[in-house]
C-alpha cells in the first residue's frame, strides 16, 4: 500500500544520494594504487612503467566491459547489478594490499595486475547502471543536473583519497592503510540492498503524490529485454558514435589529470609526499565543482534554447579552455601556479561530463544503460591510449609532451560536438518493440 503524501525528502532523491555516495566510493577505490605508488615502487621493486601497467589493467577491463556491463545491467536491473559490482569491488580492493604477503617477484606483479583487472571488471557497469537508474527515477529535465552531481560525488571520492590515504600510509604503511580503507563501503552496499529499487513503482515508500509528480514528465523505463536489433541500433546511431569518439579525446585529458597529478606534483614540481597529497586533492575538488555547475548550466540552457544546442555549447567552450590550462600548468615556472592551472584544467574538463552522459541518455532513452556503456567504452579508450603514453613520457622526464598531447585531444574532442544531436532520440527497430 502506498504511503500518503508526507513532507520530507522524496524517495527519488534518497535513491539518488546513494548513487552519489557509491560514486565517491568507486573513485576512492580507483585512486588507491596511484596514491600508494610512491611507497609501493621502492618496497616492491616496481618501476613507474609497471605502475602504469597496473593502472592500464584497470582501464582495460573497465573499458572493454562497459557495453556488455550496460546490457547486463539492463537485464539484471539496477538494484541487483549495483549490489553485485560494489561487492566485487570491495574484494578486489582488499586483495591488492594482501598480495605481497603471498607472492614475490614476477608472480607478485601478475597478482597485482589481476587485482586491478578485477577492480575494472567490477566498476565497468557502474556508470551505465547508474545512468539507467537516474532515467527511471528522475525526470528528463533533471538528467544533466543529476549527472553533474553524480560526477561531483565521483570527484569528492577522488579528492578525499590522496590526503586520507597519505595520512594512513604515513601512520600505518601502505598495506594496512589500503586494507582498512576497503571495509567502509560494505555499509553502503548493505543500505542499497535494503532500500534500493529499480523503479519508483517497485518502492513501497514512494507516495502516491511522488508518483504523480513523476507521471507529469513520463520517461521510458529501462528495457530489461534488450534484443540484438536494439543493440545494433545503438551501435549504428551517428550521434552515439560521434559523442563516443569525442569522449575518447576528453578522457585522455581526464586520465592524465586523475591518475598522474599526484606523481607529477612530486616528481616534476618537487613537492614533499605530504604536500603532494594535500595539493593533489585540489584538482578533484575543482572537478567536483565543475561537474555540478556544468549539469546545472546544461539543464538551464536546454530549457531556454533547446536540447540540441543546450548540450553543445558547454563542451565547445569548456574543452578548449581545459587544453589551455594544461599548457599553462606545464610551461609555468611556478609550482603553485601549476597547481592552480591543473585544478582549473580538471574543473573545465569535468564541466562536460553531464553533456556526455545526459546527452547519451537523451539519445538512448529506454536503452540508456547500453548506450552509455558504448559511450564509456570510448571514454576508456582514452585511458588505454593515454596511460601507457603518459607512463612512458613521464618515466623519461617528458611531462610537457604528455600535457601538449592533452591540449590537442581537448580541442579535437570539442570539435566533435558540432555533429552531435541530442535532440533526436534513438528509435528502436520495429522488430524489437
Amino acid at each position: 500500500m502506498r504511503e500518503p503524501n508526507i513532507q520530507g525528502i522524496r524517495v527519488r532523491w534518497r535513491i539518488f544520494s546513494m548513487l552519489v555516495g557509491a560514486a565517491s566510493v568507486v573513485y576512492f577505490q580507483q585512486r588507491a594504487i596511484s596514491v600508494a605508488a610512491e611507497r609501493i615502487m621502492p618496497e616492491l621493486s616496481l618501476t613507474q612503467m609497471q605502475i602504469g601497467w597496473l593502472q592500464w589493467a584497470f582501464v582495460l577491463a573497465y573499458g572493454l566491459l562497459q557495453f556488455p556491463g550496460g546490457i547486463l545491467g539492463q537485464r539484471l536491473g539496477g538494484r541487483r547489478a549495483l549490489t553485485a559490482l560494489l561487492s566485487l569491488a570491495v574484494l578486489a580492493s582488499l586483495a591488492a594490499p594482501l598480495t605481497p604477503f603471498y607472492f614475490h617477484g614476477t608472480a607478485l606483479f601478475v597478482a597485482l595486475f589481476l587485482t586491478q583487472l578485477t577492480l575494472g571488471v567490477a566498476h565497468a557497469p557502474f556508470m551505465p547502471v547508474c545512468a539507467g537508474l537516474m532515467e527511471a527515477w528522475l525526470p528528463a529535465g533533471r538528467w544533466a543536473l543529476a549527472q553533474g552531481l553524480h560526477t561531483f560525488g565521483c570527484q569528492v571520492g577522488a579528492a578525499i583519497a590522496p590526503p586520507l590515504l597519505v595520512v594512513l600510509i604515513t601512520l600505518l604503511g601502505w598495506q594496512p592503510a589500503l586494507i582498512w580503507a576497503s571495509f567502509p563501503p560494505l555499509l553502503l552496499i548493505g543500505l542499497w540492498l535494503w532500500y534500493g529499487r529499480d523503479t519508483p513503482l517497485e518502492h513501497p515508500k514512494v507516495s502516491a503524490a511522488e508518483l504523480a509528480e513523476l507521471a507529469a514528465t513520463p520517461v521510458e523505463l529501462p528495457n530489461h529485454d534488450i534484443s540484438f536489433a536494439r543493440v545494433k541500433g545503438i551501435l549504428a546511431n551517428r550521434s552515439i558514435a560521434l559523442i563516443t569518439l569525442s569522449y575518447i579525446g576528453m578522457n585522455y585529458v581526464f586520465y592524465l589529470l586523475s591518475s598522474w597529478s599526484f606523481l607529477y606534483l612530486i616528481q616534476e614540481r618537487h613537492f614533499t609526499l605530504l604536500e603532494g597529497g594535500a595539493l593533489a586533492s585540489l584538482p578533484p575538488i575543482g572537478a567536483a565543482i565543475g561537474a555540478a555547475v556544468g549539469g546545472t548550466i546544461i539543464d538551464a540552457l536546454s530549457a531556454r534554447i533547446g536540447v540540441k544546442w543546450g548540450f553543445r555549447i558547454v563542451p565547445l567552450i569548456a574543452l578548449p579552455l581545459a587544453g589551455l590550462f594544461l599548457l599553462l600548468s606545464t610551461f609555468t615556472a611556478s609550482a603553485y601556479v601549476a597547481v592552480v592551472a591543473l585544478t582549473l584544467a580538471y574543473t573545465t574538463v569535468e564541466v562536460n561530463e553531464a553533456a556526455y552522459w545526459a546527452g547519451t541518455m537523451r539519445i538512448g532513452m529506454a536503452d540508456s544503460m547500453a548506450a552509455t556503456g558504448v559511450l564509456n567504452t570510448g571514454g576508456n579508450m582514452g585511458g588505454w591510449i593515454g596511460i601507457p603514453v603518459v607512463a612512458y613520457l613521464s618515466g623519461h622526464g617528458q611531462w610537457s609532451a604528455a600535457f601538449v598531447i592533452g591540449f590537442v585531444c581537448a580541442v579535437v574532442a570539442a570539435l566533435g560536438w558540432l555533429w552531435v544531436d541530442t535532440s533526436k532520440p534513438l528509435v528502436a527497430p520495429a522488430s524489437a518493440v
